[in-house]
């Protein structure tokens, strides 16, 4: 793995070097106005407080645009038409080494309900919000370089 973001290198690996990579969809959601939806890390799971993208892991036998239609619907209540991959970013974490396959989503239906007492902000650059999981900040990044005029 070429390109890796290392959060919090200064902290141990759970797992040792040989831990697995984990698979997560994650959902880049964009309205009509051209704002992004951020979600804040529900109480009680590792950097909770700090704000993502919504998505979750994928399970065994899901494709990416499966894993990240039910994530959204059980986390935050929407159903998801249209997924479009858009980029990846493996991400050695403290407690996991993880695989972000970011889509993004232009399509969705339902109203935005957080079913993991998380918090949630639509967002244009710069954010307003803090503090920004590690994996999300590549993403914002990658965000303003689409905006910049070629």
């Amino acid at each position: 793995m070429s390109d890796v973001l290392v959060a919090d290198g200064q902290r141990p690996r759970a797992g040792g070097p040989d831990r697995p990579v984990t698979d997560v969809a994650v959902g880049v959601l964009i309205d009509p106005q051209g704002r992004f939806l951020l979600t804040s890390r529900p109480p009680g799971k590792v950097y909770a407080g700090y704000w993502e993208f919504p998505g979750g892991k994928v399970e065994a036998g899901e494709s990416v645009a499966q894993a990240l239609r039910r994530e959204l619907q059980e986390e935050i209540g929407v159903t998801v038409g249209a997924v479009h991959p858009w980029r990846e970013q493996v991400v050695d974490y403290p407690h996991a080494l993880v695989r972000l396959h970011f889509c993004k989503v232009f399509d969705w239906s339902g109203e935005l309900h957080m079913h993991e007492g998380q918090q949630f902000a639509w967002q244009t650059l710069p954010v307003t919000v803090a503090p920004i999981l590690p994996g999300t900040v590549p993403v914002l990044a990658w965000l303003q370089q689409e905006r910049l005029p070629t």
